[in-house]
C-alpha cells in the first residue's frame, strides 16, 4: 500500500480502476475509486505510527482479497494484474529506473554505496 499513499497514487488508482472497468464488474469502478480514496486518506492520517502500520497491513489484506475476486471473475486480466502489482511494489525501483554507481578507493579509504537504505556501524 506504500505507493497508494505516496507520489504514484494517481497512477495506481487509475490502473486499479481501469482493471475494474475492463472486468465483468465495470459497474463497480467508481465505487472502487471512492474506496481507494478513503483508504489513502486513512493511510495519510495515520502516518507511520504502529497503529497506522497495522491499518495499512489490514488494508493490504482486504485489497488482495478484492483483487483475487476480480481475477476469479475475469481470468483474462491475470497478466495485466500481474504487471500492475509488480509496478506497485514499494520495494522495487520505479519503472525504467536504472542505478549505476562507480567508486574508487585508495590507501585506507572506504567506499559505501547503496541503491536503498544503508546502516553502517563501527569504524
Amino acid at each position: 500500500m506504500g505507493r497508494l499513499a505516496a507520489d504514484g497514487w494517481e497512477q495506481a488508482k487509475r490502473a486499479v480502476v481501469a482493471l475494474w472497468r475492463r472486468s465483468g464488474r465495470a459497474n463497480e469502478a467508481e465505487v472502487v475509486a471512492g474506496e481507494l480514496e478513503e483508504c489513502r486518506s486513512e493511510l495519510l492520517a495515520s502516518g507511520q505510527s504502529e497503529e497506522g502500520q497495522a491499518a495499512a497491513r489490514e488494508m493490504a489484506i482486504e485489497w488482495r482479497g478484492r483483487l483475487r475476486g476480480l481475477l476469479a471473475a475475469e481470468p483474462a486480466l491475470a497478466e495485466e494484474l500481474r504487471a500492475l502489482l509488480t509496478e506497485l511494489r514499494p520495494d522495487q525501483p520505479e519503472s525504467g529506473a536504472r542505478v549505476e554507481m562507480h567508486g574508487t578507493a585508495s590507501d585506507q579509504a572506504k567506499i559505501y554505496m547503496s541503491g536503498g537504505s544503508m546502516h553502517i556501524s563501527g569504524s
